[in-house]
């Protein structure tokens, strides 16, 4: 099954960006919906952005929507969400995940990264 790993998290002023990548390994990459779910302390996981098979559909979570971009590399077995115009809101551990079904966006997803610290100061 496909396992991933997560890159790119750290600590960032409010306004500023951030690059989250996940690179896959194991079965055919683009056989796989990616995404990325994140989960700030004491609140519930959330759904953050989406992305189909080869590209080309997305989904995002109202509260990201316009800031942050979902993205992927077949070639490189990669995935990215670049986040732009950081709020101390969107401080939480982002978590890559991946699903192998033939629904978008999937219910469900099967695999999960270990997740990464993103932290948005003031």
């Amino acid at each position: 099954h496909v396992q991933l790993v997560e890159s790119g998290g750290g600590l960032v002023q409010a306004g500023g960006s951030l690059r989250l990548s996940c690179v896959a390994s194991g079965p055919t990459f683009s056989n796989y919906v990616m995404g990325w779910f994140r989960q700030a302390p004491g609140k519930e996981r959330e759904r953050v952005a989406v992305i189909s098979w080869s590209g080309e559909s997305t989904y995002y979570a109202d509260s990201v929507k316009g800031r942050f971009t979902i993205s992927r590399d077949n070639a490189k077995n990669t995935v990215y969400l670049q986040m732009n115009s950081l709020k101390p809101e969107d401080t939480a551990v982002y978590y890559c995940v991946a699903d192998g079904g033939y629904k978008f966006p999937p219910t469900t997803f099967g695999a999960w990264g270990q997740g990464t610290q993103v932290t948005v100061s003031p």
